[in-house]
């Protein structure tokens, strides 16, 4: 109630907040990808409560007719120890042409002042690996872990946000740990989930095709990984696992180095229960075709996969990163699990011959989900914003 009777009492003295503007600067905004999918959910909210909104980026892939002014940066958008400096440097002058109302940035990637910075990975915490083991991929990991750090710590001093605004609130330790000046305009604002998309059988006759077009028998139980940067998420030891539990498949949703996990597969035994289907842009059916989310991440934010799977009303085997301490209740609605193939296949082993274990926890996840949703993150950041923006005579 604070940001209307401060608004109403501007208006009472003659006095207007300025308009509902925000300008968002980011590497990528879109459907595919967990922040870039928050981001894109963020700006549409936005404008369906009246802001005016601009995105500042590389990329945006949102409807054209969804309101949102699109000012596009052009250069390299990979690798990143291209993509990340050259940003920095055509974004800042992008921002100081384009900027129109409060500046939010994703993370360091300006040098402008700006009203606040989402912090959706923290460089200073978050492990770098490779997407592949080629040296070249391993050195563009080095190097770009190196230049995230630095910048994190140059861009944040320039940028002067008034807000630090993270996904959780393991995330904001993170910042207040290693920023103890921001400490006091660092918050959390958790990311949100569809959960009319997401939701148990709401694509289930599509899902049923799918399942039998890979060829996976009604009686097989099927656990889904969902991610890229397979090293960081976990794939070696949730395919570990399968040696161990002999009831379960595996689904594999999104681009890595394959050739090197179907050789790993080929010497565990267990290469003909794996299903790989690479990078989708709707995965609300394939959530729907598994019985459980094994994620075995050594690092997070808050994983779009951990509410999307939880509101299709899947158990949740997850270690506890941020977000999944916050949404996961060990024996609650899954298991915290330990990214080693033997815990997560005794996990899956007692899931397997427990289906009533399985509704319970599928069901309790489902009901946590539920309490995280988009619109609610976008009222809180609306919420947000309000309180900031300026008044004017």
């Amino acid at each position: 109630m604070a940001a209307p009777l401060a608004s109403a009492r501007a208006n009472a003295s003659g006095l207007a907040r300025e308009p509902r503007e925000l300008t968002l600067v980011a590497h990528h905004v879109g459907p595919v990808g967990g922040m870039e999918r928050v981001l894109s959910e963020l700006a549409l909210g936005l404008v369906e409560r009246g802001y005016r909104v601009s995105v500042i980026a590389y990329e945006c892939d949102l409807p054209a007719e969804a309101g949102v002014t699109f000012h596009r940066v052009s250069g390299p958008s990979r690798p990143f120890v291209l993509s990340y400096p050259w940003f920095m440097l055509a974004g800042t002058l992008a921002v100081r042409r384009r900027r129109r109302g409060l500046v939010m940035a994703v993370g360091a990637v300006v040098l402008n002042r700006v009203d606040l910075i989402a912090i959706h990975y923290c460089q200073q915490v978050g492990p770098a690996t490779p997407s592949r083991s080629h040296w070249l991929f391993r050195l563009n990991v080095a190097v770009s872990a190196q230049l995230g750090k630095l910048a994190e710590r140059v861009c944040f001093r320039l940028n002067r946000p008034r807000r630090f605004v993270c996904v959780s609130e393991g995330v904001a330790d993170e910042i207040r740990e290693f920023f103890p000046a921001q400490a006091a305009r660092t918050i959390a604002i958790p990311n949100g989930v569809d959960t009319a998309a997401f939701a148990p059988d709401s694509r289930a006759q599509e899902s049923a095709a799918l399942r039998e077009r890979l060829g996976i028998s009604g009686e097989r139980l099927l656990a889904i990984f969902v991610g890229s940067e397979w090293q960081r998420k976990g794939l070696e030891p949730a395919i570990g696992a399968l040696a161990q539990a002999a009831q379960w498949d595996l689904l594999v949703v999104g681009n890595g180095d394959r050739e090197r996990y179907e050789r790993l597969a080929e010497r565990l035994g267990v290469a003909a229960r794996i299903h790989w289907i690479g990078v989708s842009r709707d995965v609300a059916p394939l959530y729907q075709l598994a019985d459980a989310l094994v994620f075995p991440t050594s690092y997070e934010a808050f994983p779009l996969v951990a509410l999307e799977a939880a509101a299709s009303g899947l158990p949740l085997l997850a270690t506890p990163v941020n977000g999944i301490r916050e949404l996961l209740r060990d024996g609650e609605n899954g298991f915290l699990i330990r990214a080693d193939p033997g815990d997560i296949g005794e996990r899956l082993r007692l899931l397997g011959s427990d289906r009533a274990l399985r509704e319970r926890l599928g069901a309790a996840a489902r009901a946590a989900a539920l309490e995280y949703s988009w619109a609610k993150m976008v009222e809180r950041h609306d919420a947000l914003y309000e309180s900031l923006r300026p008044i004017r005579a």
